[in-house]
């Protein structure tokens, strides 16, 4: 009797209303949700990205380290710092205001799994570097986001 019970709030809405299933349905309430799940994306997205662009700022000794040990540059300078910080919140803001999808989408993306991709190391070592993981995520979020690009329509310019 419970499983039954179970199966019909399955097939239910509140109230016993029967959910409809229908294709267009479905569409509609895509075309609804979509928008909406990508901005979520878009904007978290946006966070982590600002963010590292302004540790490029404040932190320039920081940024010259991540150079160094992750990327193989040294000396970079805290001049130069300032202005891979600069470049790269002017195209977080573009990517935030949804402007030239198909390239801010795609710097964005390529930035991130050069990142990720580059902390390869760090994977082997997992449970030494947990953080490193939360970049897999995002970085499907990226690639996610890129896909769907034409689809992100929400406080989009």
């Amino acid at each position: 009797m419970n499983l039954l019970r179970s199966l019909r709030s399955l097939l239910l809405l509140p109230g016993g209303v029967q959910k409809p299933t229908t294709e267009a349905t479905m569409s509609q309430s895509l075309e609804q949700k979509l928008p909406w799940a990508l901005l979520a994306l878009r904007v978290g997205i946006f966070i982590v990205m600002f963010v590292w662009a302004l540790d490029k700022f404040v932190n320039p000794g920081h940024t010259a380290a991540v150079f160094e040990g992750f990327y193989g540059i040294s000396g970079l300078s805290a001049t130069l710092a300032a202005i891979l910080g600069g470049l790269q919140i002017v195209l977080c803001l573009a990517f935030l205001a949804g402007l030239w999808k198909k390239v801010t989408y795609g710097l964005i993306l390529i930035l991130h799994a050069v990142s990720t991709f580059s902390s390869f190391p760090q994977y082997l070592d997992a449970f030494n570097n947990l953080l490193f993981f939360a970049a897999w995520p995002m970085l499907a979020a990226c690639v996610a986001l890129f896909i769907l690009r034409d689809y992100d329509t929400k406080l989009s310019l």
